[in-house]
């Protein structure tokens, strides 16, 4: 894979805690709100997002269509002090869809009674990157889903997505291989600076 460039510097927020990433389940297409602490996290992000750009009133601002996402943005523009619908949705940044195995944790896919499904969550693990879950998308087909998004971000930008997409970004720009970003953690409340082909956590 070609390292791509981004123009600029993006500032890549994950959307905050839902329930189901407290108890550990697949959500994908699922659009579960955020809970408590994940609205604690969004002012946090905010915060920081403060600190890193003085000219944060001036940059481009664009969201996954995701409830979870959106609810993110919204707080975050809250806390800044800007209008809190002055965001741009791109649907092509929703999360990498799971398919079949949404809803469920990945010790239950692992431990399912059905042999089929046991199989697949071990295929899974040889290849992170380019396995399609039952009725999902993988990695692969999710950073061709995004690349076209990165290509035209405008020089600055705050992008509000998630995990998923946060490591096909990492991927996309080289900052890591294919089967790392695969599994690299994501937080939720800190800021994904990516610069230069260089990515860093504030």
């Amino acid at each position: 894979m070609i390292p791509l460039t981004i123009p600029g510097r993006l500032f890549l927020v994950r959307h905050g805690e839902t329930d189901w990433n407290r108890e550990g389940r697949l959500q994908g297409g699922k659009d579960i709100p955020l809970n408590a602490l994940g609205r604690m996290q969004a002012e946090e992000a905010a915060r920081r997002l403060k600190a890193l750009t003085p000219d944060y009133a001036t940059v481009d601002y664009v969201c996954s269509p995701m409830e979870r996402a959106r609810e993110t943005m919204t707080i975050l523009r809250r806390e800044l002090g800007l209008p809190s619908d002055g965001f741009r949705i791109d649907d092509r940044l929703r999360e990498l869809t799971f398919g079949d195995w949404e809803g469920f944790t990945w010790r239950e896919i692992r431990k399912s009674a059905n042999a089929s499904e046991r199989e697949r969550a071990q295929a899974r693990e040889r290849d992170k990157w380019g396995f399609v879950p039952p009725g999902g998308e993988s990695y692969r087909m999710l950073a061709e889903r995004i690349r076209p998004v990165l290509e035209g971000l405008a020089p600055d930008t705050v992008m509000v997505s998630h995990g998923g997409v946060a490591r096909a970004v990492l991927a996309l720009i080289g900052a890591v291989g294919t089967a790392d970003a695969a599994r690299v953690e994501i937080w939720q409340g800190k800021i994904l600076v990516v610069e230069g082909g260089k990515a860093t956590w504030m």
